[in-house]
């Protein structure tokens, strides 16, 4: 069974900082894993994502320059790092993999099939 459990999340002042990170059991192999985030009423959009290997990341366009993805697979955690927050970051963030191996990047919530239960992030002015 594929459980991906993030950790993390909370309330913080518009520039501050957060990590989030989540920890994948269950797989069979290593695979892309991917951030997304969806604030009420939104879709469920890409924040980043990064291939098994750690060497090709993706972000998207609202949180380039601000946000960074890495891996540890020895610990097998895909971890976010947020700096710079601005209150529009507020929502409930996800991680996501696939059931099968995906050497490329996905950017859109129906290219993932394993998802968490998401972490919330607060960010206030």
């Amino acid at each position: 069974q594929v459980l991906l459990v993030e950790s993390g999340g909370g309330l913080v002042q518009a520039g501050g900082s957060l990590r989030l990170s989540c920890v994948a059991s269950g797989l069979a192999f290593l695979n892309r894993m991917a951030w997304f985030r969806q604030a009420p009423g939104q879709e469920r959009d890409i924040v980043a994502a990064i291939t098994w290997t750690g060497a090709t990341t993706t972000y998207g366009d609202s949180v380039k320059g601000r946000f960074t993805i890495s891996r540890d697979n020895g610990a097998n955690t895909v971890y976010l790092q947020m700096s710079s927050l601005r209150p529009e970051d507020t929502a409930v963030y996800y991680c996501a993999t696939n059931r099968q191996f995906r050497a490329s990047l996905g950017h859109g919530r129906d290219e993932y099939d394993y998802w968490g239960q998401g972490t919330q992030v607060t960010v206030s002015s």
